[in-house]
């Protein structure tokens, strides 16, 4: 069955190329003028869509920043809303539900309005969202907010993915994704940073500076909408920045396994090959094994630093290090993933090496704050740095437009969100004293099934890619599956 669907991917995506193609092995070689293009591209492209996942990043997260802010004195986010701990974990999952259900919708939508219409409304109403958490005084309206916000957010990081494969070859992808996703690591170290120095505005216009945080993060993604609305490009058919010789070249390059923005609408027939092809459910499965890590350091990292030592603002300024380090990780591991064709193995490696660190911050002394600190930066770093690869793998491995578009808005809402539901609940404020033990535990024991999983995928790639070749005819040109 598995074979099955994922020939009649193969062959729908055959009807895009045209029916005189049948495999195709991509090659790494590029042209000087490809080359000139490309740049041209990631000028315009990578710095705009790493800016707006930074923003989105930013205006999700800094609730766990509010949280804290101030807690001493009684002028955070809990106490002046009345909220309990269970409560507010509940807010932080309604917003996941949201995430869940609506990013494959979203991302249908994205191909029939453009991308940059529907980013840039997506992108003011997050914003505007992001603001109006500044005046909320209950935890009912906390909730229905942030559900809200995970109506919104849900599109966007699985668009972005998908607005990738019009512009970039396979090979291109996971180092791009990298960038845009680093730009999230980047807002967890700012979002600390920034807490930081707005936590000193407690008090200023009257105005709690839990309240300020959201206020002053949710405007620039706001006035930012318009600036997406204008200059995102779309597709390169119409990309007008471009010469007539650019736009044929770049998708001429493409014509083989990139998405292309004329491309038919999703018929049935791509659906069910993808809904029922249980290698994709591998990878929604490995998904679900990151995001869960994903999730709670994104949410948790101040909570976890205030429980090494760190209290109030200086918790804020602590959670800054580990991110920024996962920055650094993220671009080099990605790098090598696209480089050496091996994107499975270094999801594995990186997946192992945040498990490490989990497993090492579970079975230290409650105490032992410096060296559990160390090992929250080895977590992240491997945790945050095999997700660009992963989702790069998949949508090398997809053939036809339609196709990737759902592929991988089902990665990340079947697999991702129920993850990141998981996450909000295994930092448990009860267990701040003895150093999360539960938290860290399940975060090592899904990393070690991340990369298994990883694995697994590779070794059935491989077997194939035999196959196809050992089934093609001589001097065939065949499309292998990407490891």
């Amino acid at each position: 069955m598995a074979h099955r669907n994922s020939e009649l991917d193969i062959e729908s995506g055959k009807e895009e190329l045209g029916e005189n193609v049948v495999h195709y092995e991509s090659s790494n070689s590029i042209t000087e003028a490809e080359k000139a293009l490309r740049w041209k591209q990631d000028k315009r492209i990578v710095p705009l869509s790493a800016g707006i996942y930074f923003l989105c990043y930013l205006d999700r997260s800094n609730i766990g920043n509010a949280k804290i802010m101030n807690s001493s004195t009684g002028d955070d986010l809990m106490t002046q809303t009345g909220m309990t701990n269970y409560q507010y974990t509940i807010a932080l999952m309604i917003f996941l539900v949201a995430y869940g259900l609506f990013e494959v919708p979203s991302n249908i939508l994205l191909k029939k309005l453009r991308p940059s219409r529907w980013i840039a409304f997506l992108m003011f109403s997050w914003g505007a969202l992001t603001i109006g958490l500044g005046g909320v005084h209950s935890y009912a309206t906390v909730t229905v907010v942030r559900f809200l916000l995970g109506v919104f957010e849900a599109g966007l990081f699985p668009g972005l993915v998908y607005y990738l494969t019009f512009w970039y070859k396979t090979e291109e992808r996971s180092i791009r994704v990298a960038f845009i996703l680093a730009s999230a690591t980047l807002a967890g170290a700012f979002g600390g940073a920034i807490a930081y120095g707005i936590g000193h505005m407690n008090q200023a216009g009257g105005l709690s500076a839990w309240r300020w945080l959201f206020i002053i993060e949710g405007i620039p993604s706001c006035l930012s909408a318009f600036l997406v609305w204008f200059f995102l490009p779309d597709y390169p058919e119409d990309a007008k920045w471009l010469t007539i010789q650019e736009r044929d070249l770049a998708v001429e390059r493409l014509h083989l396994e990139g998405s292309k923005g004329k491309a038919k609408a999703m018929t049935w027939l791509d659906a069910r090959a993808t809904l029922v092809d249980w290698r994709l459910w591998g990878h929604y499965v490995v998904y679900f094994g990151i995001s869960t890590p994903f999730s709670s350091l994104s949410l948790f990292t101040p909570s976890i630093t205030a429980g090494l030592g760190y209290h109030d603002l200086q918790a804020q300024l602590m959670t800054v290090p580990p991110y920024a380090v996962a920055y650094v990780v993220q671009i080099l591991a990605s790098w090598s993933a696209d480089h050496f064709n091996a994107r499975g193995l270094h999801s594995a490696a990186m997946a192992t090496v945040g498990a490490v660190g989990f497993l090492a911050s579970a079975v230290l002394p409650a105490d032992a704050y410096a060296a559990r600190y160390g090992c929250l930066i080895v977590a992240a770093s491997g945790a945050f740095a095999c997700i660009p690869p992963l989702l790069g793998w998949l949508s090398s491995n997809i053939f036809n437009t339609a196709s990737v578009g759902l592929a991988i808005a089902l990665n990340i809402g079947l697999g991702g969100a129920p993850g990141q539901i998981v996450g909000v609940w295994i930092y448990k404020v009860n267990e701040a004293e003895a150093g999360y033990p539960t938290g860290h535990w399940t975060n090592a024991a899904l990393l070690f099934m991340v990369a298994a999983g990883c694995v697994i995928l590779r070794v059935y790639y491989a077997r194939r890619n035999k196959k196809m070749l050992s089934e093609s005819n001589d001097g065939e040109e065949v499309r292998l599956f990407k490891y």
